[in-house]
């Protein structure tokens, strides 16, 4: 039987209660992200010494898990295929044969113009994000073989740690944990220390969950309130709000889930600079938001993070470029959190468990 998270021992609750602005710091990490990564390295840094110094009076557990970089490159050359594929189709270059072959995309295009086209298109697809770069090499008979850069691949990974270290901070966040230090250990790993929580598995428990992340339609056939207090329309359920609390009646059906997401990342309006969550969906995603669009102008749409609603904007026009905007009256740090449970919504693959061990605490001299 595992201990409620809460029910830690009271010499960690001790710890705490002297610690306040120590641990007000520990658990600000998503709004530190906003930080340049000189500030953030020497804030885990302060944390991952305070935590160390607890773990040895107090003991706890210690958890390393390694994120999937097999599944990590999958989903990179699948999204390079798809928005190939994209440009192909709306600048109606003729090709043959576009495949993924060996870690990469191949294709044949015979005009040696369309074949400068595509690349023009893909280098200012990826103008400002190193992760993005690809290396083009052109073979015979109009063969054009497209793959991530090892540069590419490497600032991928790291965003993916990231990615997960946030996501794995928000969970402990949102679990009551409120003494712990996350952080990257090589290239592709996580290391977390729990002081005075001597049951790892309830800890572990807690990320065996994926976080949901979905697009769906907003049913204006009843009034929230009605259908809260009563029974909602077959194929529909109500959602709270995410800040506001407010009932949206929504359909149970995902038009667009966060596997379709390439990209999500904090930012301001252009016109009112509030904070938002801007988002960019891969190929696959952009070909059905478009669709979903076109048929529903005039109808509300809502984001749902965890069962809660985002945000549900009109939609005003087809949306057919592929990309969004969240808003919802956000704090900055609330909107990099909206954008980093878009980007864990859309993680390849899962946190694979390496170790889970209970560190004694030191012998008392």
């Amino acid at each position: 039987m595992t201990t409620p998270l809460r029910d830690c021992s009271p010499r960690l609750f001790a710890a705490i209660a002297t610690t306040s602005l120590i641990m007000a710091i520990a658990m600000a990490l998503p709004s530190a992200a906003l930080a340049g990564d000189g500030q953030l390295d020497k804030m885990r840094a302060r944390i991952a010494a305070f935590v160390a110094d607890k773990m040895e009076k107090l003991g706890g557990s210690r958890i390393v898990y390694k994120v999937d970089s097999d599944g990590l490159r999958e989903t990179v050359v699948a999204d390079l295929r798809d928005d190939v594929y994209k440009i192909l189709r709306e600048d109606k270059i003729a090709f043959s044969g576009l495949a993924i072959r060996d870690g990469g995309v191949e294709l044949k295009i015979a005009d040696a113009k369309s074949r400068g086209q595509l690349e023009r298109k893909l280098a200012s697809a990826a103008e400002g994000l190193p992760s993005h770069t690809l290396a083009v090499t052109q073979g015979g008979d109009g063969l054009v073989r497209l793959a991530p850069t090892d540069a590419a691949s490497a600032a991928r990974l790291r965003d993916l740690v990231e990615d997960s270290i946030a996501m794995i901070e928000q969970r402990l966040k949102d679990a009551g944990v409120t003494l712990a230090s996350v952080l990257p250990e090589g290239t592709d790993r996580i290391r977390i220390f729990l002081p005075g929580a001597m049951q790892p598995e309830g800890i572990t428990a807690i990320f065996a969950r994926k976080v949901k992340v979905s697009f769906r339609l907003v049913d204006l056939s009843m009034p929230p309130a009605q259908a809260q207090s009563g029974t909602p329309p077959t194929g529909t359920e109500v959602l709270l709000g995410f800040k506001d609390k407010l009932p949206y009646l929504v359909a149970k059906d995902r038009a667009l889930e966060g596997d379709d997401i390439s990209y999500a990342g904090p930012g301001f309006a252009s016109g009112t600079k509030e904070p938002i969550a801007s988002f960019r969906f891969n190929g696959r995603g952009t070909r059905r938001f478009a669709h979903i669009t076109a048929e529903n102008v005039g109808k509300p749409f809502a984001i749902v993070l965890d069962d809660k609603v985002i945000s549900a904007p009109v939609i005003r026009e087809p949306i057919t470029g592929g990309s969004g905007q969240i808003s919802g009256n956000f704090t900055l740090e609330e909107a990099s959190s909206v954008a980093m449970m878009l980007r864990a919504g859309s993680l390849p693959g899962r946190l694979g468990l390496v170790e889970q061990q209970v560190v004694q605490p030191a012998a008392k001299p």
